[in-house]
């Protein structure tokens, strides 16, 4: 149940900023400002990704808890590991965003 809210959160996030990310290419605005929208659209997306992976890591967690054996915990360590990664890089990017 909480992988699917997590797949809901990226769903909707993807929905969301395609919907964005196609009003600013239909408008007119001065090549500076779709630049800053984009950048703005992308932000968006990856503050989603971040919020769904975490719903997903916890789906994972729990899971393993309530099936413990051990190649259970080497596959959700490997997977800790792999969205611990992504997640940084993808907060870290959300942070670094220019005004």
């Amino acid at each position: 149940m909480i992988a699917l809210v997590g797949s809901g959160v990226i769903t909707w996030g993807a929905v969301l900023t395609t919907i964005r990310f196609v009003k600013v290419e239909m408008t007119f605005n001065n090549p500076d400002k779709k630049l800053q929208d984009r950048e703005t659209i992308r932000y968006q997306f990856g503050t989603y990704l971040v919020l769904g992976l975490d719903f997903m890591l916890a789906a994972d967690i729990i899971h393993t808890i309530h099936n413990p054996q051990l190649d259970e915990l080497y596959i959700l360590s490997i997977i800790v590991v792999i969205r611990t990664v992504i997640s940084f890089f993808l907060y870290r990017e959300i942070a670094q965003k220019p005004s």
